[in-house]
């Protein structure tokens, strides 16, 4: 508005006569000479540098009526414009031309319809449709799909516990002073015990027994979690190679890392074996079965807290039979 202010003021000086013309410019530069004693500086706006800069070209006697500003800086407003105006004109587009439409919108579609696809998987499906594009053009068009989250440690674990087995041994001794062993076998799903047996004098070969039993018709886990006991000799790895398990060693003086046997075992000491006197090995056996049935019992019946180890194993023996 006040370019365009100037211009109506410029059409009527040219309309007036000679007289009044100088009148009025003596009075304007009057008024300019004191806004130039009463402001330090002037705030110039785009459009006034633009209106010097233009002004600059058409009209030589400029540095005349120039007073807010030096005349050097009206050059050096005219000098930077020339230069944005050809450094607009030779401006490159940078990067390579786009791809075809019809080409990005069937990568957006392949990649939104497939969200699991890759680019390498999306950019073969291309191929075979006779498009040839590169790798990298396929993944700046795809459509970025939200991650789907990582599933957590309990997760990943509960899925494979099932084909997870641990094996242990404890002492236990009687009342002549002699050491007895009882080797558990125990599944991770299930927290269930599924073999034990008692002996004095543990080899490699007895153990190995027992793994036999505990898995008899080709029903072996793929995994056995164990400790470094010297009882796993060599002859125990060799029969747990050939019924195809794959044997998951602790580390050395690791027990929290078999933690679940180890927590079994240590339930039976406090709720069982530290309340009686064993007297042989035939004695320890039927306690622990007595034990383990009545465990068994309590997780299949409902109404727990108002039985006894003696109702709860007969119930569960009559609901066999039936």
């Amino acid at each position: 508005m006040g370019i365009l202010r100037m211009f109506l003021g410029l059409l009527k000086a040219i309309l007036t006569g000679r007289a009044a013309l100088v009148s009025e410019n003596l009075a304007l530069r009057h008024q300019l000479g004191v806004l130039q004693r009463s402001v330090q500086r002037p705030k110039l706006r785009k459009c006034d540098r633009i209106f010097w800069a233009w002004l600059l070209r058409l009209w030589s006697g400029w540095r005349s009526a120039l007073l807010i500003v030096k005349p050097e800086t009206v050059v050096r407003w005219h000098r930077q414009g020339f230069k944005l105006y050809w450094r607009r004109k030779s401006r490159k587009k940078p990067g390579r031309p786009k791809a075809d439409h019809e080409i990005r919108k069937l990568i957006r579609r392949m990649s939104h319809e497939n969200s699991t696809w890759g680019a390498p998987r999306i950019l073969s499906e291309l191929l075979l449709l006779d498009h040839d594009v590169s790798e990298s053009t396929v993944d700046k068009y795809m459509i970025r799909q939200p991650k789907q989250p990582s599933q957590t440690w309990r997760t990943f674990l509960n899925n494979h516990a099932a084909d997870i087995v641990a094996c242990d041994f404890f002492t236990m001794p009687t009342v002549t002073f002699r050491v007895l062993y009882v080797f558990l076998v125990l599944r991770h799903d299930r927290r269930r015990l599924i073999h034990f047996n008692v002996t004095t004098n543990p080899t490699a070969q007895w153990t190995a027994q027992q793994l036999i039993e505990a898995f008899p018709f080709d029903e072996a886990p793929r995994f056995l979690l164990r400790d470094r006991d010297s009882i796993y000799g060599e002859y125990f790895r060799d029969r747990a190679e050939n019924m195809g398990i794959v044997e998951v060693v602790t580390a050395f003086r690791s027990p929290w890392q078999n933690a679940y046997v180890e927590s079994v075992i240590g339930s039976i000491r406090r709720k069982c074996l530290d309340h009686l006197i064993v007297l042989n090995g035939n004695h320890l056996r039927r306690i622990l079965a007595e034990y383990f049935e009545y465990y068994l019992c309590l997780l299949k019946t409902s109404s727990v807290s108002t039985m006894t180890a003696t109702e709860a194993i007969s119930s569960c023996r009559e609901s066999e039979q039936a």
